[in-house]
């Protein structure tokens, strides 16, 4: 399924293209190397770089699943193929267990199952 939606969005040329991570030719530390390039020439533009970090290490987490299918949509993923991910999305239910005492369970909305 990834070889197929990778080709579909590189096809259809839908990610952006400083969207970085997961993507062939497109590694985090091509980047790295985009952003010193860019502090660097506006260093030579006399001009002021200012930078904000943010640690997204847990973005999967975050994902909520309707947002995605929505996006996935949107970007042409149709039919079939979004009635795929939908089901592979739905009613997954989860509970947490810590010793001996656990969670009633619960579906998940968001993250990546």
């Amino acid at each position: 399924m990834y070889n197929r939606i990778t080709e579909f969005l590189d096809k259809h040329d839908v990610l952006y293209k400083y969207q970085f991570g997961f993507r062939r030719s497109h590694s985090t530390s091509l980047a790295l190397i985009d952003m010193v390039d860019n502090i660097y020439r506006n260093m030579d533009m006399k001009n002021v770089t200012v930078g904000i970090y943010l640690d997204l290490q847990k973005a999967f987490g975050t994902v909520d699943h309707r947002i995605l299918l929505h996006k996935l949509y949107v970007y042409g993923i149709r039919g079939i193929t979004l009635d795929w991910f939908r089901d592979y999305l739905r009613n997954r239910p989860q509970f947490v267990t810590l010793t001996d005492i656990s969670s009633d369970m619960g579906n998940i909305t968001c993250g990546v199952p």
